[in-house]
């Protein structure tokens, strides 16, 4: 398949040109979006922009500047290669925004994309009171994006990430040494809480493979590019919740609080547990399927979770 034809690079000829141009190709071939934007729009002026080495803020007087015939034959293979091979821009820019930050990205993590980044940026208030913030845990981290946004959220915690992939602790790692926060942001490779230090934890946050099996498969192409150990939750897609939900108490802080991304799971959850009260957060800018539990709620219900796995 060819996108881009030679009138293309001869007739098209500003920023402009190109992100309207991408953004038309993109809606015609019906790529598919939910990697950290919501518009063909959007898309094809996060991917113009990436090439072309500016900010995603760039001015509006500088989008009618003309791009050499490199860049304009730049923008045009990266935008072709968008919609052939329906991977997230991320993997094709290798950068990822989540929380104001920018996060290197490859196919070994998913695109960073959670709601938890509007919490974050609120430094989880009113559950907790940022002064009191010592120890933050975040599990299946894959591209320590959320961990490092909590580092910078709360300067003065200490932060530990944990995943089970070494692939994706390869790219965790490049971001912690990215962002210079390898004093503050502790990387562990562990299956969930197995390898942790006996510590309590003011904020255990996390965004776990929480997709049926049989969702996981109907999904389209572009998520079947990022790896499917991030996805897969089991048959109900809560077999790694459920196990974080059962062994919480035993890291959390009196005062602590459990926050957990379930996603698409979230009503099966809360039919597998109607009496538990989790409280399922509002996000203003989109995003649903997150729920926080405190820590005396999570003790409370804890031979209820058990009983589960």
């Amino acid at each position: 398949m060819t996108i881009t034809g030679p009138d293309v690079i001869t007739t098209l000829s500003s920023i402009r040109d190109y992100i309207r141009w991408a953004a038309s190709r993109f809606a015609e071939h019906k790529v598919f979006l939910g990697h950290g934007t919501v518009t063909p729009l959007d898309e094809a002026a996060a991917i113009v922009l990436h090439t072309l080495h500016q900010p995603y803020d760039l001015a509006d007087s500088y989008l009618d500047s003309v791009l050499t015939m490199a860049e304009r034959q730049q923008v045009a293979e990266l935008v072709e290669r968008r919609i052939v091979e329906r991977k997230p821009s991320a993997y094709l820019t290798h950068e990822a925004l989540f929380a104001g930050l920018s996060f290197y990205v490859d196919e070994r993590v998913l695109v960073p994309r959670s709601p938890i980044a509007e919490l974050i940026a609120e430094r989880f208030e009113p559950w907790v009171d940022e002064t009191q913030v010592f120890n933050i845990l975040d599990l299946c981290t894959g591209s320590a994006c959320i961990a490092i946004a909590c580092a910078y959220a709360f300067p003065e915690a200490q932060v530990d990430a944990v995943e089970l992939s070494d692939a994706a602790l390869a790219v965790a790692r490049i971001n912690v040494d990215k962002h210079q926060l390898a004093e503050q942001v502790e990387l562990y490779q562990s299956d969930l809480f197995e390898k942790l230090p006996a510590k309590p934890y003011d904020i255990i946050v996390s965004n776990p493979p929480y997709v049926a099996i049989a969702e996981w498969e109907s999904l389209p192409p572009e998520f079947h590019a990022e790896p499917a150990l991030g996805f897969k939750g089991g048959e109900h897609g809560l077999d790694l919740v459920l196990r974080i939900l059962a062994d919480a108490g035993g890291y959390l802080a009196e005062h602590g609080i459990l926050v957990v991304e379930v996603g698409s799971s979230a009503q099966t959850l809360q039919d597998m547990f109607p009496e538990v009260p989790f409280h399922w957060l509002e996000f203003e800018r989109g995003g649903d399927g997150v729920f926080l539990l405190t820590a005396e709620q999570v003790s409370a219900y804890h031979q209820l979770f058990t009983n589960a796995l």
